[in-house]
């Protein structure tokens, strides 16, 4: 009787010693599954950036499959094939650019003198300043125009989504956005449209003094009809918003921002800036190119940069349509200033809990310094700036 006491004791210590190696056992493997789940890299989220929008991230597994290999570490220059896909994207980028300003550059300049050509077989006895300036006067020069931006833009944003492999509904799916916000960012955008105006003023001064003008479109005579400037109204205050947001923090904003979003940022400001072809809507361009490209990345979408595009280019756009009176200057001033110092605190408060994106010692490395080898980055930039300073001395002689 004893040993059978024994016996059962024994088995039970057994059993016991069984459960407690079998509960270690499966607190080490959940101890384990932790340690890697916190030492595996977020594809979302591979730099370990905080100050970065999320979100509005690709899977970095398509620039670099070895992340998802548990403990693996990314080195802070890129290896050989990571910086070959990096530089896809970019070179994709710099090469919308470049296309997207021939069309619209280079493009209209041929549409235009093929019109010429057809009314001077139309009207022989007509010369060809008569003809420009009937073309001009009427609704044909600023339809064209449009139907090129339109298709530049468009056309090429949607070769750029592609390469970016972005799908049309993650462009205008946005989240945590309502009339407050749009209400502050149309008054954040005003205070930057009146600084960019003082600022591109000034320079214009300084340009004069040296025999230059940095005013180098003529849009005087520019669509005075009736059927021309609707045209010329809906085109900017509605098209244009639409097509450039498409094409600039659609396309360009996806394209260079797989590795670093401030790098996106400013370049697509750059080239923002770039395409209006003139350095005052340059200065205006760039400092709102700024803003519109960082409320995309905290949104997600391109509608709430949309919105405000249209805002200042339909204010822009009335109040260049009414002949003000002295004194009706003076309460249109005054009403700008007061909301341009509204604007410049919704901006402070902004700025407070969401600035552009800073980047980890790593992303410096995967941003300007493999854009600086891209050729079709520099190219597109070079030919733009070149294109620019012609424009200025061309219209200084």
């Amino acid at each position: 009787m004893p040993d059978l006491i024994s016996q059962e004791q024994h088995r039970a210590e057994v059993t016991a010693l069984n459960h407690e190696i079998y509960r270690l056992t499966k607190q080490i493997e959940e101890t384990e599954r932790d340690r890697a789940k916190k030492s595996a890299i977020d594809p979302q989220d591979p730099f370990n950036n905080p100050t970065e929008y999320h979100s509005y991230n690709g899977d970095y597994t398509e620039i670099l499959p070895q992340i998802t290999i548990p403990e693996y570490h990314i080195d802070l220059n890129p290896c050989y094939e990571e910086r070959k896909r990096i530089k896809r994207y970019y070179s994709a980028g710099g090469w919308c650019a470049i296309l997207q300003f021939i069309l619209s550059i280079f493009a209209g300049t041929a549409a235009i003198r093929l019109i010429m050509k057809i009314f001077a077989e139309l009207y022989p006895n007509a010369d060809s300043v008569s003809i420009y300036t009937y073309i001009k006067a009427s609704s044909i020069l600023i339809g064209l125009n449009m139907l090129i931006y339109i298709f530049s833009n468009v056309g090429i944003g949607f070769l750029g989504i592609k390469i970016s492999k972005t799908r049309f509904s993650d462009l205008i799916k946005t989240h945590d956005f309502g009339l407050g916000n749009a209400v502050q960012y149309c008054f954040i955008a005003f205070f930057i449209w009146i600084s960019s105006t003082f600022i591109s003023v000034g320079l214009g001064n300084i340009f004069d003094k040296l025999g230059y003008s940095i005013d180098v479109s003529d849009t005087s005579g520019l669509g005075v009809t009736a059927l021309g400037m609707t045209i010329s109204i809906i085109y900017h205050c509605v098209i244009a918003p639409v097509t450039e947001e498409f094409f600039f923090r659609g396309a360009l904003l996806r394209l260079f921002s797989k590795s670093n979003q401030r790098f996106a940022v400013f370049i697509t400001a750059v080239f923002f800036g770039l395409a209006h072809g003139n350095l005052r809507q340059f200065i205006l361009a760039f400092f709102t190119g700024i803003f519109l490209a960082h409320i995309t990345l905290k949104h997600g979408s391109i509608i709430p940069s949309i919105i405000v595009h249209m805002f200042v280019n339909t204010f822009s756009t009335v109040i260049g349509l009414f002949d003000f009176t002295y004194n009706e200057q003076i309460v249109l001033l005054r009403v700008m200033y007061v909301a341009a110092a509204i604007g410049a605190l919704m901006l402070l408060i902004f700025r407070v809990h969401d600035r552009v994106p800073q980047t980890t010692p790593a992303q410096v490395q995967r941003g300007g310094v493999i854009a600086r080898g891209t050729i079709s980055v520099v190219l597109a930039f070079t030919v733009q700036i070149f294109y620019g300073i012609y424009l200025v001395y061309a219209n200084s002689r």
